[in-house]
């Protein structure tokens, strides 16, 4: 079966701007009844939407979302930046640091980047306006730091590429936890380097007192007892991912509420985004299903396996050609569409060459981070220049000097996997 003629039709419905789940359905359904004809094809498109959304593991992926608007939406993530600015705004580029440090917070508390985008663009860009920092460096900061919500965990990245290739999703969670880390360090060296090399950019903030330092740590605390008791819980085995979903929503909306002055106009607001962006994802997952079922009825994946074999190219090379693939596609396609998209071809071929599914798990998240800041989509400059009513191209010449720090990272979660491998490796799931 020719594959040619659907799959050119899926780029060029995509390119034409049709929604990716639409495209995946309507390019899998006629694929497939090429390949088995009409009935066969009309009973997949009966039976696969109720079966794709009716995972139980896919649950995750709404509650998730939802602890995340209902934090972005509280005082939560304001305190947080404010302690994170007292301790480190008297340094030179502390402000900035100080929006990688709360974004890393963020990160374990949500798994959506664009909302740890958009919150901290609201808090933290115009704080450090009033301090004289350069736009560029502030939109930037905030664009790049916000992906870190979707390799630290909780993470709907690796939510999804778990539910797709039936990945333990708590061992995915403690593999993104070291690369999480290494990326905000990366991120913090090149501000560092940036603001040593252009001083002007980025005035050093008066040092408070140690007392209202220590004080700006007592407003934070329940989203540290949030964090923990949902990565706890997950890690020590306590509860399952899903269950830990269900306790995060909830935990966010009592400490919105208790604690974060969370107004019934912003619940709605956050329920509002919650469908929208779990309706989207849902959609895209279903559609991916549907191509799926056109793939395996044409024996694609198993003849790329094949066909691969047969090239003069060792297994690393093989991996940096697929690493390649998915950095050209971050640039024009929605991460977690690629991953969706993408993973029904690369999965079987990565096992193929004998690599283990939560390290190329990791890799494929961190090149959808990096696809997150990446023009022309690059969707987390998009929400922090919106949100902090900046000039979208002002946010892209701040995040380059970032891409350097992350491919540096990329490099090494390659070279080195026992990176990601380490934790998952202390606890068997």
């Amino acid at each position: 079966m020719d594959v040619a003629l659907p799959m050119t039709a899926l780029v060029v419905l995509i390119c034409l701007g049709m929604p990716i789940a639409y495209a995946l359905g309507v390019t899998g359904a006629v694929g497939a009844a090429m390949a088995i004809g009409w009935m066969p094809t009309l009973g997949v498109l009966q039976t696969t939407p109720y079966r794709t959304a009716a995972n139980f593991l896919l649950s995750t992926i709404p509650l998730f979302i939802l602890m995340a608007e209902l934090l972005a939406r509280s005082s939560i993530v304001r305190n947080l930046y404010r302690m994170c600015f007292l301790w480190l705004g008297h340094i030179r580029g502390g402000l900035a640091l100080a929006a990688v440090a709360a974004s890393t917070g963020f990160a374990a508390l949500a798994g959506s980047s664009t909302a740890a985008a958009a919150a901290m663009a609201r808090i933290s860009v115009p704080e450090m306006r009033r301090y004289g920092y350069d736009d560029r460096l502030a939109v930037g900061t905030v664009a790049v730091a916000g992906t870190l919500s979707i390799m630290i965990p909780p993470s709907l990245g690796l939510i999804i590429y778990g539910v797709l290739t039936e990945t333990s999703i708590g061992s995915l969670f403690m593999a993104g936890v070291i690369p999480g880390i290494l990326t905000a360090f990366g991120y913090v060296t090149v501000i560092l380097l940036w603001v040593k090399r252009r001083p002007e950019i980025a005035p050093a903030a008066p040092k408070v007192p140690r007392a209202e330092r220590v004080a700006s740590i007592r407003p934070v605390w329940p989203a540290a007892v949030l964090v923990g008791l949902v990565l706890g819980g997950i890690y020590s085995g306590a509860i399952t991912a899903t269950e830990a979903a269900a306790v995060g929503a909830m935990g966010a909306l009592i400490i919105g509420i208790g604690w974060g002055g969370l107004r019934r106009s912003e619940f709605a607001e956050a329920l509002r985004h919650t469908l929208r962006s779990t309706a989207m994802i849902f959609a895209i997952v279903i559609g991916a299903m549907i191509f799926g079922y056109y793939l395996a009825a044409t024996r694609a994946p198993q003849e790329l396996i094949e066909w691969v074999g047969t090239l003069p190219l060792p297994a690393w090379g093989i991996l940096l050609v697929i690493v390649l693939i998915y950095l050209v596609l971050g640039f024009f396609i929605d991460q977690l569409a690629i991953i969706i998209l993408t993973l029904p071809l690369t999965f079987p071929l990565v096992m193929s060459l004998g690599y283990d599914p939560i390290w190329f798990g990791i890799i494929v998240t961190k090149t959808a981070e990096i696809g997150l800041i990446t023009p022309p989509l690059g969707m987390n400059v998009f929400v922090a220049a919106s949100a902090s009513n900046t000039r979208v191209e002002t946010g892209f010449k701040g995040v380059m000097p970032f891409l350097i720090g992350e491919f540096v990272v990329l490099g090494l979660l390659i070279a080195l996997p026992e990176l990601s491998l380490w934790l998952p490796g202390l606890i068997a799931y």
